[in-house]
This record gives C-alpha cells, sequence and structure tokens, in this order.
C-alpha cells in the first residue's frame, strides 16, 4: 500500500502526538512487532546516542536490556540515511517500519532518527514513558505500520520564563525531556528580567548575590492585593547551564538563551546601580523588583552599560553554542531617557532622531558585536522600532503585524503571537482558571493556529524559521503551575509546528481530541499536572485572587 497523509484516516488506531506526515497500516492485517526479554538493539555508524537513550527510557520502562545485537532476530535496527533529506523533506525526517521480526528506524540525521525513536516510544504504550516496570507484565506491541515523516518548521520552540518564578535545575531537565517526548527542538531560556537575574556572571558576582533573590512576589496577577512575604530567588551555576545544554543536545534540543536589555533590567540595576540612569534617579536605592508589569528603571545608554553587557555576552556565549542569542529588546520604557541628559546627549551625538532609534543603535551594537563573533541576534519585535537591526531576527509576540514588516523586509521571524500562544493565557471563558488572565485560548484555538500569514508571498514566507509558544511565569509559582498552564496546549502547538496540516478551518479537531485521550495517559506515566479535559478541579480554583478582568485587556509581560 502506498503512503496515505495521516490526516486523511483519522480511523486509524495509530494515535500518535505530533501526527506524522504519513503512513502506511499493515496489508492483511499482521500483527507488528514484539519487544520482550531477547529484543537486541542494532546500532549502526552513528546512532550510538540513540540506542543509549531507548535503553536509558524505554529499556527503564520495560525492564528489558536491550543489548547490542549479536545473532538474536528479534531486533531494534537504528541506521542514519543522509539520502532520506531530499526523499522526505529535510535532515529531521525520519522513517519507521515495524514488520515481524525487526523494528526499522532510519534517521536523514541523528535527529530524525531520535524523533523517529520517540515515535517508536508512543507506539509501545503509554506505560513506556513510565521510568520503571509495572508489576503486571504488559505486553509490548508495536503495530505493523511504516512511517514516514519530517517537521514543517526548523524552528519549534518553547519559551521558559525562570526570572518571574524560578525553575530549579532538575525542573528544567525535566521540562526538556518533555520537549524532546513531543518533537519541540528549541528551548527559549528567559534568564533575565526586573524580578530576578538568574544566570551565574562570573566577573560581575552581584548579578547572582544581590540580582537573584528580590524580597517579596505578588500573590497573582498585578491586580491581586495578596502578597507572599518571603525572599523568592535563586540562579543557575556555570556548570548547572553547560549541564542544562548538554542534556539538551542529547535530546536534539538547541538553548538559545536570552538576556534582556535595555528594558525589564531592574534586577540588573540593582546589582550594580552604574548601569541605570543615575542622572535621573537614585538607583542604589532599587531592589529587585517585587511586582509585575514594566518597570520604569532601564539601563543607560553609555558606553560603561556596553561594556558590561559585552563582559555578561563574552562569558555567555561560552556557556551557550546556538547560533541565535536573544536579546530581548521588548517594552523599553523611554521616559527615563526624555529625562536623561545624558541620553539625550547621545542621541545628539549620533545624529538620531528620538529615543527609538536610541533603542535601534543599542540593538545594533550587539548585533554588531555577536555577528563578529559568529552569532546572530534575535530580539522580541520591539527592536524594529527606529530601524531593525542588518542580520537580526524577530520574535513577533505583538500578534503577526511584526513578523510580517520583518519578512518583508528580508529579516528571518519566529512567530509567536500572544493572541494565539501564549500559554500563560487563561484556556476557558469562565472564571475557574486558577487566575484567569490573557486572551481566552482553549486547546482547539491552539490547534487552528497557522504560524504563516496568508499575507506573505512564498518568498517571504521563507523568512518564517518556524513558532514558539510561550510561557511567562508570574502567575505560576511552581511545576504543577507550569504543567497546568502548559499541557494539554502544548501538544496541540507541537503537532502544528512539527505538521504539515491543512488549512486551519479544515483542520480535524475531533481525531486529535481522539488521539489526545490516548496521549493524556503518556502524559499521566510522565507525571504532567495537565490541565483536565473537563476543566479544572475545585482545588485548582483560587477563590479571592483576582485575575484581569474577563473583558480586560490582556497582561504585559
Amino acid at each position: 500500500m502506498s503512503d496515505i497523509p495521516y490526516h486523511l484516516f483519522p480511523g486509524l488506531d495509530v494515535e500518535l502526538i505530533p501526527a506524522p506526515s504519513r503512513l502506511s497500516p499493515s496489508i492483511g492485517g499482521g500483527t507488528g512487532y514484539f519487544i520482550d526479554e531477547e529484543t537486541e538493539i542494532e546500532a549502526t555508524p552513528g546512532t550510538g546516542r540513540v540506542a543509549q537513550w531507548l535503553r536509558a527510557t524505554v529499556g527503564a520502562a520495560t525492564g528489558y536490556p536491550l543489548p547490542p545485537h549479536s545473532d538474536n532476530g528479534n531486533r531494534i535496527l537504528l541506521r542514519i540515511i543522509p539520502e532520506l533529506a531530499d526523499e522526505l523533506g529535510g535532515p529531521e525526517a525520519y522513517r519507521f517500519t515495524a514488520d515481524g521480526h525487526v523494528v526499522a528506524i532510519d534517521g536523514a540525521s541523528e535527529a530524525g532518527l531520535f524523533w523517529g525513536a520517540q515515535t517508536f516510544r508512543q507506539l509501545l504504550g503509554a506505560d513506556a514513558f513510565r521510568r520503571a516496570p509495572l508489576a503486571r507484565k504488559p505486553e509490548w506491541e508495536v503495530p505493523a505500520v511504516t512511517i514516514h515523516d519530517a517537521p514543517r518548521f526548523r524552528w519549534r520552540g518553547l519559551m521558559l520564563d525562570v526570572a518571574r518564578h524560578f525553575m530549579p535545575k532538575e525542573g528544567v531537565l525535566r521540562h526538556l525531556d518533555l520537549m524532546a517526548a513531543h518533537k519541540l527542538n528549541v528551548f527559549h531560556f528567559h534568564l533575565t528580567d526586573d524580578q530576578g537575574w538568574r544566570v551565574e556572571i562570573k566577573r560581575y558576582p552581584r548579578l547572582t548575590e544581590t540580582g537573584s533573590w528580590r524580597s517579596r512576589t505578588k500573590f497573582g496577577h498585578r491586580s491581586s492585593p495578596r502578597w507572599e512575604e518571603k525572599p523568592h530567588g535563586g540562579y543557575y551555576t556555570q556548570d548547572d547551564i553547560r549541564e542544562i545544554v548538554a542534556y539538551a543536545a542529547e535530546r536534539h534540543i538547541t538553548v538559545v538563551p536570552e538576556i534582556d536589555v535595555p528594558g525589564h533590567s531592574q534586577a540588573a540595576i540593582a546589582a550594580y546601580p552604574e548601569l541605570g540612569n543615575t542622572d535621573v534617579i537614585d538607583t542604589s536605592a532599587l531592589t529587585v523588583w517585587d511586582n509585575w508589569g514594566i518597570s520604569p528603571n532601564v539601563l543607560a545608554p553609555t558606553d560603561n552599560t556596553l561594556r558590561f553587557y559585552e563582559g555578561v555576552f563574552e562569558e555567555l556565549l561560552d556557556l551557550f553554542p546556538s547560533e541565535f542569542v536573544h536579546v530581548g529588546g521588548d517594552e523599553c520604557l523611554k521616559d527615563q531617557w526624555r529625562q536623561s541628559p545624558a541620553a539625550q546627549a547621545r542621541i545628539k551625538e549620533l545624529g538620531l532622531a528620538d529615543e527609538d532609534e536610541l533603542q535601534a543603535w543599542f540593538i545594533r551594537h550587539f548585533d554588531t558585536w555577536l555577528s563578529a563573533r559568529g552569532r546572530r541576534l534575535i530580539g522580541w519585535d520591539e527592536i524594529l522600532e527606529g530601524g531593525l537591526a542588518e542580520g537580526a531576527a524577530v520574535s513577533s509576540w505583538r500578534g503577526y503585524e511584526g513578523g510580517i514588516a520583518a519578512a518583508r523586509a528580508g529579516h528571518d521571524v519566529v512567530m509567536c503571537p500572544e493572541q494565539q500562544v501564549y500559554l500563560d493565557h487563561r484556556q476557558d471563558a469562565g472564571e475557574d482558571e486558577p487566575v484567569p488572565i490573557g486572551y481566552v485560548r482553549t486547546l482547539e484555538d491552539v490547534y487552528r493556529f497557522e504560524p504563516v500569514p496568508a499575507q506573505l508571498t512564498e518568498e517571504q514566507a521563507r523568512h518564517v524559521l518556524g513558532t514558539q509558544a510561550n510561557l511567562w511565569t508570574e502567575v505560576m509559582e511552581d511545576q504543577a503551575r507550569v504543567d497546568y498552564q502548559a499541557f494539554p496546549r502544548l501538544a496541540a502547538f507541537a503537532e502544528v509546528a512539527w505538521g504539515r496540516l491543512p488549512a486551519p478551518a479544515e483542520r480535524d479537531f475531533a481525531d486529535f481530541e481522539r488521539r489526545m485521550a490516548v496521549h493524556y495517559r503518556r502524559l499521566d506515566a510522565l507525571g504532567v499536572a495537565y490541565r483536565p479535559p473537563a476543566g479544572p478541579h475545585p482545588w485548582q480554583r483560587r477563590p479571592g485572587v483576582p485575575g484581569r478582568p474577563i473583558d480586560g485587556p490582556p497582561p504585559t509581560r
């Protein structure tokens, strides 16, 4: 039987998320492939890391050793076949075949092979996602099926804000495992903001000694009258970061760090007051911010500030090998620059028109600095204001407009509009959400999100690197709340980011829900505290913790 587009056969009993591009069911109702204590792994050249991952995950869940292949016929065959890239659509493509005594997983690259291994794990059933075998002995059967698959986008991202609420290292590693299970491959690590600095910079120790802790935290969103009256903070040592980056790389996830400048910088200014606009306010009195919203305290546009952050980025580049480095650039309130004689003198000295162009000068400096070191700058779509730095890419968050403008100007774009893929926003229109803020975005809304704006020509659309969902953690005080906001919507997002789906109105959401009924059991096995399909449990509701009005504007970051 020839390959068939997956979405045309919703009745097939293969509940994969994200759905693969094409598959062939067995002819004549074959039984497929059984894994047992005799199963071996034949790891051909270049496949050793994927074999190791299979032993660590599937081997742990089944209790089977999955030794290297010898003479046994029952085997998992791993191969890298570069020609599959042209045949199936890119370096992350894979081909999966289960037939008789052999499961063959072929990848166009090691990354493609790894995604094929993720599909294999899903096909084994929900118990394959556990860390140890259960007392009962399930039959580990994979249906007789051939799958040809490749992602639509090279950037399938998830941003985690650890500045507003710190997530310890073990939680970040777990987060990377959840990303890998959904074939997401870019982890945008939001490391700094007004409310905390989370990465060790050895030449500037006060960034973590002072900047990583705040005295208290708003409980709920900005309209809440309640406070958690205890210090909150934490940071990652440089060795922690190296471990996180290596762990991600083993799962074919790129970690893109974000150091937010020139706004969202009060934590840095509290640690080093000379970074602020000292001719406007007494920056020595500033502390790490304990509220949400946009702080008016921004970096001073001085040579001292540039040199300081060059030092920060020098250490950062040693920790993160990613092509892109995110510099924020969003929500920079410019009132202090308007009042600052030093900032106004800088505008005049550079022949700039206004404060927007001053911010563009600031961003262009780091674009040039990063480019000279073989890296690329990416920032939120505010970096378009005053002129976009040459070579910079844009994270389009304030809707589609920034991404459209950037792509038309020849700049690469990651689409992450808050109206569609901000997962901190509420999941239902009622008041039962734990903190009902922002736009209502249901599971179906996310499933019908289209990352490529219809206004772009085919040539302009090539600048859309991909898409990203964002988790801003003002109202996510712990791992369970992050899980609740992210899932199940992240599963829908992953399918949008991976698959070549029909137009939004034509997508079969009923089939997605059918597959999710199985996927919830996988999430259960992984210990994910997702939002139940029927809505929040009573214990998850928090009477007396007001969010934004249901009909009010969404929160800013």
